[in-house]
């Protein structure tokens, strides 16, 4: 168990390089891990399953007296951050159905799972950030064919029921399981399976993350400035999803708590479940722009991380300034 333990705290450090890692590993290997594929669906509903084990169902309750932090991170997931990417895809690739399909798929995507890593890392809301990541997780399966029949209509062909049974079975469906479990021990298992289950589910994410990249390794194996174009515009697209969670919570004066929360809830996405999406129902090249986020996601959590405690460090000096001024 100490192991384990060890080997998880290890992992976490690493984390800002553990996912572009893999994908730089994925388009070497490509011939050796793309016959792999029809595993990422099952390795991510095991990541999914250990992420929910830490989750109760009594946190949920208690976000929900107070819904408006939770409401309004939905809201910046699931209409304003896929506006702002559709916008973004027509001005940028007007003639590109794949990669405005995968902009916007990118964009519609439930929010990242290991954002409550973040989120425990910089003190955030935990209640809160729970309670978001099992609602958005729950409402997937219907947002995310919504929003992609939404923007795109009938551009692009998509089973939505085909879609939406996937998303049911590798997302919902375990993390209804690993909070039943949290339920039934009372919460024990919190503190026994989960720190056992914790290093294999990073890890898994390595390899989920390797194997979605080794598909499109043809569209990686060159880099061009028309590829360092798009992954600039991944890297402002996700940043400004950052940017749009601090800003919102910063407007409405909600404590600093729930200002991490949803800085990390709305910047981060299940890019692991959107690369396993792209590659199930869509052409290979739709999974570019997604792939490519996963070369800048855990970075630049852990780059607003650093930006959060700046700030929150500058408000605390400037209020110290203040009250000598009055002390004086």
């Amino acid at each position: 168990m100490n192991q384990l333990t060890k080997l998880n705290k290890a992992l976490e450090k690493i984390m800002p390089i553990l996912t572009p890692a893999s994908v730089v590993i994925g388009v070497l290997a490509a011939g050796y891990l793309q016959s792999f594929t029809f595993l990422s669906p099952w390795i991510f509903a095991f990541i999914t399953f250990a992420g929910s084990l830490g989750s109760g169902f009594r946190e949920f309750a208690r976000v929900l007296a107070r819904p408006l932090p939770l409401l309004a991170n939905l809201l910046i997931l699931h209409a304003m951050m896929p506006l702002i990417a559709w916008g973004a895809a027509l001005l940028f690739y007007p003639d590109d159905i794949h990669i405005v399909t995968g902009l916007i798929l990118g964009a519609v995507i439930p929010t990242g799972i290991s954002s409550f890593l973040w989120s425990s890392i910089y003190m955030g809301n935990i209640a809160l950030t729970l309670s978001i990541i099992l609602i958005d997780t729950m409402l997937s399966p219907l947002v995310v064919p919504l929003g992609m029949a939404l923007f795109l209509g009938a551009k692009v062909e998509m089973d939505a029921a085909s879609m939406m049974q996937g998303m049911f079975f590798m997302i919902v469906l375990p993390s209804l399981m690993g909070m039943a479990l949290n339920q039934f021990t009372h919460g024990r298992v919190k503190q026994t399976l989960a720190p056992k289950l914790a290093p294999f589910s990073k890890l898994g994410m390595g390899v989920v993350v390797a194997i979605n990249s080794s598909v499109v390794a043809p569209y990686l194996h060159r880099i061009d400035g028309e590829l360092i174009r798009l992954a600039a515009l991944v890297l402002a697209l996700a940043i400004c999803g950052y940017l749009m969670g601090w800003l919102v919570a910063r407007l409405f004066g909600w404590k600093r708590d729930v200002i991490v929360a949803l800085t990390f809830n709305s910047g981060m996405r299940n890019i692991s479940a959107g690369a396993v999406m792209a590659i199930s129902y869509f052409p290979a090249p739709v999974a570019l722009p997604v792939v490519l986020g996963m070369l800048f996601q855990q970075t630049l959590a852990s780059t607003f991380g650093k930006f959060l405690a700046a700030v929150e460090k500058g408000t605390t000096t400037d209020e110290n300034i203040v009250m000598s001024e009055k002390a004086g």
